[in-house]
């Protein structure tokens, strides 16, 4: 299938103070504070939702398609994509503004001061998709993930006037989105992504009862942390699927994203449903176990080793058939 990743596309800046930001501030100067803080490590990390679910298809064999905007400061990030089996042909490259950059310092108490300089990623709202599908002779689904809500907005009209399938993951964006777009973002949708408390969050801000929003949607996917995945379709019983055994547990930044790559390859081999609900639970593991969200390596015997123990010999030899 072609499939194209719409999404936030930004590098993160991670920073360890030794010391306790609490020791720094004086109670009566709050209001004119000016600080430094002499750090002892810089970690630069590529990230962005469009990104990471990319750099996880791409490893399971896909070609996904990243749709974003970024800054000129792109090239080595998108080189890195490349490598990793994504097609960044389709990023837009701002004139003017750096790529979306996370910048964060933590101290010994892990408090944290951080700021989201938001960039180039403010103009994926001038991206259209036709040229896109056009360039690639077509696209059978396209993910509508967390990014510029105008640009979400955008996307998820021009699917729905096409009659391009697309699945809603507005994530983090819930937050700062009122009912009547989020409606919008949702209703029409093959596949909703959301863990549970966003699952509540749509249901409060748009209305809707968890009954309508199976009527809306073709299929309704939950993640619900170390207990896995719960998928829903209209009249049809509930299907939940557990995480496989962690070897270590390094940083779960990303893991979400690893998910909705293993479940889009599914897709994409017309697998069962369960069946790619599995392949993202085990994707996302790897990501759980290693610091950073585009860190992990997925070398296939031993992903299939640890497929095998936890989803069985059949399920395994479903999902082989397209990683050999």
């Amino acid at each position: 299938m072609r499939i194209a990743v719409t999404g936030s596309i930004a590098t993160d800046h991670l920073m360890t103070f030794p010391g306790r930001f609490a020791d720094q501030l004086v109670a009566d100067q709050l209001h004119t504070v000016s600080l430094s803080f002499l750090v002892d490590t810089l970690d630069v990390r590529r990230g962005g939702v469009g990104p990471n679910i990319c750099y996880g298809m791409g490893l399971l064999g896909l070609r996904p398609i990243l749709v974003g905007a970024a800054g000129d400061d792109f090239a080595e990030y998108r080189a890195w994509l490349d490598r990793h089996g994504v097609d960044t042909s389709s990023v837009h490259i701002s004139e003017m503004l750096h790529t979306a950059r996370f910048v964060c310092t933590t101290d010994a108490d892990h408090n944290q001061i951080a700021s989201f300089y938001t960039g180039a990623m403010s103009e994926a709202r001038n991206i259209e998709l036709k040229p896109v599908a056009d360039r690639v002779g077509g696209l059978e689904l396209v993910l509508i993930g967390a990014d510029d809500p105008e640009a979400m907005i955008r996307h998820t009209e021009e699917c729905r006037s096409r009659g391009v399938p697309f699945a809603a993951d507005p994530s983090q964006q819930l937050a700062r989105m009122e009912g009547d777009d989020i409606r919008v973002l949702v209703e029409g949708a093959a596949y909703l992504f959301t863990n549970e408390y966003e699952k509540a969050l749509i249901e409060s801000k748009t209305g809707w009862s968890a009954d309508e929003i199976l009527t809306k949607v073709g299929t309704r996917i939950t993640t619900l942390g170390a207990k896995g995945v719960r998928i829903e379709r209209h009249g049809e019983q509930p299907i939940e699927v557990g995480c496989p055994e962690e070897e270590s547990k390094a940083d779960p930044t990303g893991v979400g994203d690893a998910f909705r790559a293993g479940f889009l390859a599914g897709v994409s081999w017309k697998l069962p449903l369960e069946r790619s609900a599995q392949l993202g639970c085990m994707l996302a593991t790897l990501v759980i176990e290693t610091i950073g969200t585009q860190e992990y390596e997925l070398r296939r015997g031993h992903f299939m080793d640890r497929f095998t123990k936890a989803y069985g010999h059949e399920a395994a030899a479903e999902v082989q058939a397209h990683l050999s």
